[in-house]
């Protein structure tokens, strides 16, 4: 085995290899959930004599597509380190205690073996928590400010109202409802300038 996937642990006398789990849980995760997710491995990787090395929080992110009916969800990296003729068994506990006791927690994981010598740095992106935005700048960035602006809707509602055309009562209530939201709207955006 070349030297760059194992490292001898002189303490113990055996190889030690290094993983890392990254795992996308619920966005609603609690901060005692994760604790006992925490909690978790750190028992399971001491019972196959392992060490664990870091587990972090990265935070709340929108996903490119839905996980079980999720726009969010909060990542977490775990890495550890666990001896040649432990790690099979290691991973196949924590595999099964996101299966079956984090099920409702934990939406997907990855397991990943590491070079031993290369460095735990990682530069993580930033997540919806480090960087908290204003409304008007999320529509900006994502190219939806016209959902604030006076638009085909808005028009739409004018018209109607000029025309004085309603097919039946309901239609004239949305009329109304929807001219009560644009006044309110426009009023926000008077009193921003």
């Amino acid at each position: 085995m070349p030297n760059s996937i194992f490292r001898y642990n002189i303490h113990i006398g055996s190889l030690m290899f290094r993983y890392e789990v990254l795992f996308l849980a619920s966005p609603e995760i609690t901060k005692d959930e994760s604790e006992n997710i925490k909690s978790h491995f750190s028992k399971s990787i001491r019972a196959h004599k392992g060490d664990m090395l870091s587990f972090e929080r990265w935070g709340k992110y929108r996903l490119a597509y839905p996980v079980n009916k999720n726009e969010y969800g909060v990542y977490f990296l775990t890495r550890f380190e666990v001896e040649q003729d432990q790690k099979n068994k290691l991973i196949a506990a924590l595999k099964e205690a996101f299966v079956f006791k984090f099920d409702n927690l934990v939406m997907k994981s990855h397991f990943e073996k590491l070079d031993s010598t290369a460095s735990l740095e990682y530069r993580r992106p930033e997540s919806l928590e480090d960087n908290p935005q204003d409304v008007d700048t999320f529509l900006k960035r994502n190219d939806m400010e016209g959902l604030l602006k006076k638009g085909p809707a808005r028009k739409n509602v004018e018209n109607k109202e000029a025309a004085g055309v309603y097919k039946n009562a309901s239609d004239k209530q949305n009329v109304v409802e929807d001219k009560a939201v644009n006044e309110e709207i426009e009023h926000d955006e008077e009193n921003k300038a």
